[in-house]
């Protein structure tokens, strides 16, 4: 099976199985990591941030204006950061690597 690969805010890494059919906001949240998600994946605020590893940024779609207009409300933003309830889960990237943004 696909899987996810998130270093959470305490610096440990977590391989996680991961679905098609979501997005990585909620394979990450139903592996009851802690991402708040607060608006449930409608890109209407910013505590899905995560970066991606660079090797995979430009296998991502790329982002649109809601979420570019969220990320500049955020804190601690880089150049990989990402909305991760904007990034649906395909094959083409199986073994992505993500970090948990600060809170």
């Amino acid at each position: 099976m696909a899987k996810i690969i998130v270093t959470d805010r305490n610096g440990n890494e977590k391989h996680i199985l991961a679905d098609e059919n979501s997005t990585l906001m909620e394979i990450i949240r139903d592996a009851g990591l802690d991402i708040e998600a607060a608006c449930g994946g409608c890109c209407a605020c910013a505590t899905c941030h995560v970066y991606v590893d660079l090797e995979w940024i430009d296998k991502l779609n790329k982002m649109d204006d809601d979420e570019e207009s969220m990320l500049d409300q955020a804190f601690s933003v880089k150049k990989n950061s990402r909305l991760s309830c904007q990034i649906n889960f395909t094959k083409k990237i199986d073994g992505i690597r993500l970090v948990l943004a600060p809170e």
